[in-house]
């Protein structure tokens, strides 16, 4: 339990740190007030997750923290997507130096709004699915979960962090950054597919569920 929490301090402040150097240190100033609210609306209820888990199931976040892809696809697809979201991330930045864009503060308020529904909803899931890991991959213990938003679509862990990405951009005040940020759903639905591959084949009852649960993202749609 102490190592866990001491990985969990060191990561959630290299989170900070490197937050803080994408939108500063390219911004040129700490003046910088859309990247101020967007930072404060991730960490805070992150800081009061992290705590609530830590106490009632550290194994979940224990999973969360594995960054090594067991599945050769899946490392491509995450190498692939890094310079994504690297671009994504870092554009607002510079954006606030040189004056691209002129985002209205209502529309930057509205993205931020999204963000945070977008995490909760996150966060909904998580709840719900004790096995949901950062990586491709099913554990000996995992067992089908079919219930809450699991009962709607069959990936609302990517239906909620899409939203997330993709008005991150407004949320830093930026136009352009959206152009970057446009692919990481492409990125996201490749991840999903070739996870859809892996639970199928080592997941007890998952292609059942897929045939009663058809939609994958999008009720109604996809």
């Amino acid at each position: 339990m102490e190592r866990l929490k001491r990985m969990i301090a060191v990561r959630f402040l290299l989170v900070i740190f490197a937050l803080s150097t994408m939108f500063f240190l390219t911004a040129g100033t700490l003046g910088y007030w859309q990247a101020w609210a967007y930072m404060a609306i991730l960490l805070v209820p992150m800081a009061l997750v992290l705590s609530h888990y830590l106490k009632r199931d550290p194994e979940l976040l224990e999973r969360r923290l594995r960054l090594k892809e067991k599945e050769k696809k899946s490392r491509a697809i995450s190498l692939l997507s890094f310079p994504i979201f690297l671009a994504a991330f870092m554009l607002p930045g510079l954006d606030r130096r040189f004056g691209w864009s002129a985002v209205p503060a209502w529309m930057v308020v509205a993205a931020d709004s999204v963000v945070l529904a977008s995490y909760l909803l996150f966060v909904r899931v998580m709840h719900e699915n004790r096995f949901l890991s950062r990586v491709v991959e099913v554990v000996p213990e995992q067992r089908l979960v079919d219930t809450g938003p699991y009962a709607v679509v069959r990936h609302p862990m990517y239906a909620a962090v899409i939203p997330l990405y993709l008005f991150s951009p407004l949320a830093l005040g930026s136009f352009w950054a959206l152009l970057p940020a446009v692919l990481v759903p492409l990125v996201i639905i490749a991840r999903m597919l070739q996870e859809e591959k892996v639970l199928s084949r080592e997941l007890a009852g998952y292609r059942k569920y897929a045939r009663r649960v058809k939609y994958r993202l999008i009720p109604g749609v996809w």
